[in-house]
Order: C-alpha cells, then sequence, then structure tokens
C-alpha cells in the first residue's frame, strides 16, 4: 500500500486547504456526538 500512495501521479494537481477551512473541519468534528439506543445509531452536531 505505500508503493501506491506515495509514488507522485501524472496528471494530479495536489490542492492544498485554508487554514479556515481545516479549523472549520476540526471544530465541526468536535462538535459531533454519536449515541446508539437500541441498535439504532444516533449522530448530533452539538452546536
Amino acid at each position: 500500500m505505500e508503493k501506491i500512495y506515495s509514488a507522485e501521479q501524472k496528471g494530479i494537481k495536489q490542492v492544498k486547504a485554508s487554514a479556515s477551512t481545516v479549523k472549520f473541519l476540526l471544530d465541526y468534528s468536535k462538535s459531533l456526538k454519536f449515541t446508539e439506543a437500541k441498535g439504532i445509531k444516533f449522530e448530533s452536531n452539538m452546536n
């Protein structure tokens, strides 16, 4: 698997995320809460 991802691929442009995008995604993931009751999983956003 290392060989697949470490090799440079031709024709693919690497995209860089801005700092604000990374902060938004991290804050969103921290606010998620998963609850399971009677075999059913619930996802809640705590914002």
